[in-house]
């Protein structure tokens, strides 16, 4: 497989696409992992630094405000173009979590959760971009679906794999996480495919304000989307812990949201391209609402169950969010991804984090339930948002 520059404004239908999409697939798996680890050791880390569960909102807020500035990345992703950028978005991802186990201060802890969010938000918009050129002409909901299924299963199976690290080896020992990275990054720089630069030109300037009314609906909906399964894999390893429960049990929930969770980004690209966007974005917001807050309740196997259907609902949602983004600014598509991923989150990290402020007052029960709440206001949003937003677009068109 030899490097490919792919034109930003076409897609490719070969055998070699395909390649690229597994090798860009493998590379997410390994960011997403290792940015997203944190909620499977997080009781443990909070014991080591003796630190309150309040403090629990406030890491997790350190990790994800990097992401906010995804759309910053986006811009100068295709100003540069290549693939430099996603690639050194990944190392920073895995080195800052390699560096986790070390950090006996918290202010250490917290300068290398905000290292993991820089990379983090270096990462996706560049590759997003990539995915989409790269990907089929009818096939662009379901190519962006199996890009983030390859994040989804990092961020699924690194909570359980790193507690495991953490019960049997101990904290310092999380460095083994960076060396898939390691070894993965030279075969990146030969083999991924490049973006062209984008040429400024007066028809590609970014018309901010016939953007404006959309991209505030997108980011509502995709804040209020990312508060909920920050939420979850944020307190629910606590409450867990809280009541007695193992690490790698608590571990294991969060696996269960997101690995399951799968299913929901597959889903979620092949219905919208079949039935279209609103459909889906209402009825996973109305599960979303139900669901979180009876998985807080219930016990057994149904709370594994709960853990399951709440994941395939959170995140059905994601490519076509994406897709909203690139359509809404089709003069700068790794912009529109910034602020469909990157920005949401960052936004729903400081809502994590604000919500950490009231635990002692409700309790996490309290915080998880009012956090499902938050699903009613995403289904408003959804059922308000213009026509243009939610009807998939021909490859060059825009979103007004």
């Amino acid at each position: 497989m030899s490097t490919t520059t792919l034109p930003s404004s076409t897609a490719l239908d070969t055998r070699e696409a395909k390649s690229h999409l597994g090798l860009l697939t493998w590379a997410h798996f390994l960011n997403d992992g290792s940015s997203n680890y944190l909620p499977g050791v997080l009781p443990a880390i909070l014991i080591a630094l003796h630190e309150p569960v309040a403090a629990a909102g406030t890491l997790m807020a350190a990790l994800l405000i990097g992401q906010a500035l995804q759309p910053l990345t986006g811009i100068l992703s295709d100003r540069v173009g290549g693939k430099s950028i996603f690639i050194f978005g990944l190392l920073g991802s895995a080195i800052g979590g390699a560096m986790i186990g070390f950090s006996r201060e918290v202010w250490l802890l917290v300068l290398f959760l905000f290292m993991i969010g820089i990379g983090n938000s270096l990462f996706h918009p560049q590759a997003l971009a990539i995915v989409r050129a790269a990907a089929a002409r009818k096939r662009q909901g379901l190519s962006l679906s199996a890009f983030l299924v390859g994040g989804e299963l990092g961020r699924g199976l690194f909570p359980v794999l790193t507690s495991w690290i953490v019960v049997a080896l101990g904290l310092p020992f999380l460095f083994l996480i960076a060396v898939p990275t390691l070894i993965t990054v030279p075969f990146l720089f030969k083999n991924a495919p490049r973006l062209d630069v984008k040429k400024r030109v007066s028809g590609d300037r970014i018309a901010w304000r016939k953007h404006l009314g959309p991209m505030w609906f997108l980011i509502g909906f995709a804040s209020l989307r990312s508060l909920m399964s920050y939420g979850i894999v944020t307190y629910m390893p606590v409450l867990w812990h809280d009541r007695g429960g193992a690490l790698v049990v608590g571990a294991s929930i969060v696996t269960t949201v997101l690995v399951v969770g799968i299913v929901g980004n597959l889903l979620g690209g092949h219905l919208a391209d079949r039935f279209g966007r609103r459909p889906l974005l209402i009825a996973s917001s109305v599960l979303g609402a139900a669901l979180l807050p009876l998985m807080v309740v219930v016990g057994g196997a149904w709370l594994w169950v709960c853990a399951g259907a709440l994941g395939i609902a959170l995140f059905s949602t994601s490519p076509v969010t994406v897709l909203m983004g690139q359509d809404i600014f089709p003069e700068n598509r790794s912009l529109g991804s910034g602020i469909a991923l990157g920005l949401a989150n960052g936004i729903g990290a400081m809502l994590v984090f604000a919500s950490g402020q009231f635990v002692s007052a409700i309790g996490i029960h309290g915080i998880l339930l009012a956090v499902g709440l938050c699903g009613l206001v995403a289904t408003g949003l959804a059922c308000a948002m213009p026509k243009a937003m939610v009807v998939a677009h021909a490859e060059g068109a825009s979103a007004h």
